[in-house]
């Protein structure tokens, strides 16, 4: 990265708040943070970070209704969620308030830190390989984050944007969920994860681009091979 990206942590426990302070200097970061869900989301609107880092357990405001309050505000900026929930009904919630990935605690440094360049990384290049995006009725600003079908505009999050040009430019195959997970999120290929966050991400691009989002026509499930965007 060309210059130190700037991490928001949220997070009440004071204990974990200055151990990722810790972590996130020596790996190059400049942290700030914030000890409640009021307190983090004023500092998180001013947008002059480049990821956030968001507890949903916490005080005045949860984590969730930070993240959606964020979410209103600006569709591009990271979140990765930090949940001592591991249940799928907390991470779906997560992510479908638009998370952009979820870390389960307790974590390892390691593990965090390589989640947290692989959003950053993918942030960046999303920006990079902006252009338009056509199929079937619909054309999509990936510039802008925005798309339109017949008179409707459609807004979408920075990481559906990267999940649908990830797809877009792989349209001539399916692609499994694992190389989804391994380009988009930073995921190694050789670990077993049990994760929602494709099939969560495949859900709500449906629920945007698709005019039945029951009967898919341009965002299709391959059985047993991944998902694959028609665009003829």
């Amino acid at each position: 990265m060309s210059r130190t990206a700037k991490i928001l942590i949220i997070e009440d426990e004071q204990a974990i708040r200055a151990g990722l302070i810790d972590v996130l200097v020596y790996h190059g970061f400049a942290p700030d943070a914030a000890e409640d869900g009021q307190s983090g989301l004023d500092k998180a609107l001013s947008g002059q970070y480049d990821l956030i880092l968001l507890d949903v357990m916490l005080p005045k405001l949860n984590g969730f209704e930070v993240c959606e309050r964020i979410r209103e505000a600006d569709r591009e900026q990271a979140i990765i969620m930090l949940t001592a929930k591991s249940g799928d009904e907390d991470i779906i919630h997560g992510l479908q308030l638009g998370a952009d990935d979820y870390v389960a605690k307790p974590f390892s440094v390691a593990q965090l830190v390589e989640r947290i360049k692989a959003v950053l990384r993918r942030a960046k290049v999303g920006q990079e390989e902006a252009h338009t995006l056509c199929f079937g009725e619909m054309e999509v600003d990936t510039r802008n984050l925005c798309g339109r079908r017949n008179n409707d505009e459609i807004a979408f999050t920075r990481r559906e944007m990267d999940v649908l040009q990830y797809l877009h430019k792989h349209s001539d195959r399916p692609v499994p969920r694992e190389e989804l997970l391994a380009r988009l999120w930073g995921y190694a290929r050789n670990l077993n994860i049990e994760t929602r966050t494709v099939d969560i991400h495949i859900a709500k691009l449906r629920r945007k681009i698709e005019p039945d989002p029951a009967q898919p026509q341009h965002l299709l499930t391959v059985r047993g091979a991944g998902y694959r965007l028609m665009v003829d």
